[in-house]
């Protein structure tokens, strides 16, 4: 509808043009010859242009008024152009007229504006009203409105005939013309009115899809410079749109060099945004091509793969304590019973009494050393073959008041303060032994980091599921900090690993059994340190609420 209007309103200022040049063409011809038009037919004239200008105005706002009478507004356009053709043919002389062909315009107009049928019915009014208006004139129908007879009989009944046979033939021939090509080149719009609203769709589609991908997307030209990223790419990266458009990928984004050389085949960079922590990003470069199949440049689609790296490295940690675990059993099973073996002979030969002072000694030692050796080997069955937990719910602050109490005993406190922020109904599900014995062995490694003094803090709160729009509580995390020396990096990766240690005499069991015992309860532990800045552990437990 609105592009029928704008046709409409197209066709009415055409004509209020071509009417403004046919009056003032007409005026010169006037002032120069005022015997080329008589006063009657030249006063006619300007009252045709005068009423000509007005329907056209008034038409004009009538269609921008409304656009439902835009139809009916066209079909009184193509009438008014007749009787105007027609009025003008009878101002300019009837047959001696030279604007017969104006009906012609009326033709096209009908076949633009409306379609082929009302172009034909158009081309049969203009025949009947020529013919009528020629014959009239023949038979001296028109004198009283200034066209005498006998200028059409000068000319003859068969001139009349055949001008009269022409001009039609002329009329339909246009009105098929202009019929078939107006209606092709309304069936080519509406197809590219088509093709344009899928063609924007798809751009909008596009431009959706591109913009909401979690994945970071990234495209280059065939000289690597940067041309488009998207959301998620600007997030990954730290860098927007403006800052690295149209420039090269080295001096932007050098860690993605090797990926754009390398197609086809999944990298994984490690980039470090602005002011943010380092990230390990999985990487695929494609060639981008054109319509010929030149090259276009490049795209790289990335993804943020830190977390499924921590998740793989957990998983193959668990593979390998699990592994470790049951050898450790295994040869703990076949240490301990020679073990006691040797240890009994021993307790039955220092029963003698008649040993030397240096024996005894000796004997001592390796009582003493046997049962070392049976602790460690004890550790080691704590540790493979943990019990399971019998779990309950527990105030987590009741927890740590009584290995507060345990503490002071222990001359490794002394220096060491305790922070505490948590809610006191925080509770956890857990075996309270075993969890104790977690809490034991974090707060002596980072009294262990802290020889100086310095402070232990504990916090914890509920998370919230991110999944859907209610709050659900899920998980429990507790987090354990010092501000001890810290781990590098290299440390962090076999902290919970059995057997690793770095204290004289420590056997290397008590973060491994730490780990064991918190993924016995269905959670899990992370740690996070660096050299000199203490060292923080995460442990997450569900909550006893949920189970």
């Amino acid at each position: 509808m609105v592009e029928e209007r704008r046709r409409l309103t197209g066709f009415i200022l055409t004509r209020i043009l071509l009417v403004t040049l046919f009056l003032i063409s007409t005026l010169i011809l006037k002032v120069k010859d005022p015997d080329s038009i008589g006063e009657w037919a030249f006063s006619r004239f300007l009252l045709l242009i005068t009423v000509t200008y007005l329907f056209s105005l008034g038409s004009l706002v009538v269609s921008w008024l409304s656009t439902k009478i835009t139809p009916t507004i066209a079909y009184f356009q193509i009438i008014w152009d007749l009787l105007f053709v027609t009025a003008l043919l009878v101002v300019t002389g009837g047959i001696a007229s030279p604007f017969s062909f104006l009906y012609l315009l009326a033709v096209i107009n009908a076949s633009v504006l409306l379609a082929r049928r009302e172009a034909i019915y158009t081309a049969s009014l203009c025949g009947i009203l020529y013919g009528a208006l020629l014959d009239f004139q023949y038979f001296g129908l028109l004198t009283p409105l200034g066209l005498t007879q006998w200028q059409a009989r000068q000319y003859g009944a068969g001139y009349i005939f055949y001008t009269i046979f022409v001009n039609i033939a002329a009329y339909f021939l246009t009105a098929f013309l202009t019929g078939y090509l107006a209606e092709r080149a309304h069936r080519s719009e509406k197809a590219l009115e088509e093709k344009a609203v899928d063609l924007d769709e798809l751009t909008r589609l596009h431009s959706v899809i591109v913009t909401s991908m979690n994945s970071g997307l990234m495209t280059l030209d065939p000289n690597r410079r940067i041309k488009v990223m998207n959301a998620s790419a600007e997030q990954l990266t730290g860098f927007t749109q403006r800052d690295v458009y149209d420039r090269l990928l080295e001096e932007t984004l050098p860690e993605f060099g090797p990926v754009a050389g390398t197609l086809r085949s999944r990298l994984e960079v490690t980039l470090t945004p602005p002011g943010d922590v380092p990230r390990i990003l999985g990487c695929t470069a494609t060639q981008l091509t054109d319509r010929e199949g030149r090259d276009a440049g490049i795209i790289i689609n990335f993804q943020d793969v830190t977390e499924i790296k921590k998740m793989e490295a957990e998983l193959q940690r668990a593979d390998r304590l699990a592994a470790i675990g049951e050898l450790s059993a295994r040869i703990a099973h076949e240490i301990r019973n020679p073990l006691a073996s040797i240890s009994g002979s021993v307790q039955l030969i220092a029963q003698d009494r008649t040993l030397r002072g240096e024996d005894r000694q000796l004997l001592d030692i390796v009582i003493r050393e046997t049962d070392r050796l049976n602790k460690l080997i004890l550790d080691f069955l704590a540790y493979a073959r943990p019990h399971p937990p019998q779990t309950i719910p527990v105030p987590l602050r009741r927890m740590v008041d009584d290995l507060r109490v345990l503490m002071r005993s222990d001359h490794r406190f002394e220096l060491i303060t305790f922070r505490q922020e948590f809610d006191d109904t925080i509770a956890v599900r857990v075996d309270v032994d075993q969890f104790i014995q977690v809490l034991w062995n974090i707060f002596t490694n980072a009294a262990d980091a802290m020889p100086g003094g310095g402070e232990i803090a504990i916090e914890a709160e509920r998370l919230t599921s991110e999944q859907n729009d209610a709050v659900d509580d899920t998980w429990i995390e507790i987090a354990v900090s010092d501000t001890g020396v810290g781990m590098s990096s290299g440390e962090l990766k076999v902290v919970f690993e059995p057997f690793y240690t770095t204290k004289p005499g420590g056997c290397g069991l008590g973060m491994a059994t730490v780990y064991r015992i918190i993924e016995g309860h269905g959670g899990y532990i992370r740690v996070e340190s660096t050299p000199g800045n203490g060292t923080k552990f995460l442990i997450y437990l569900p909550d006893e609420r949920k189970t």
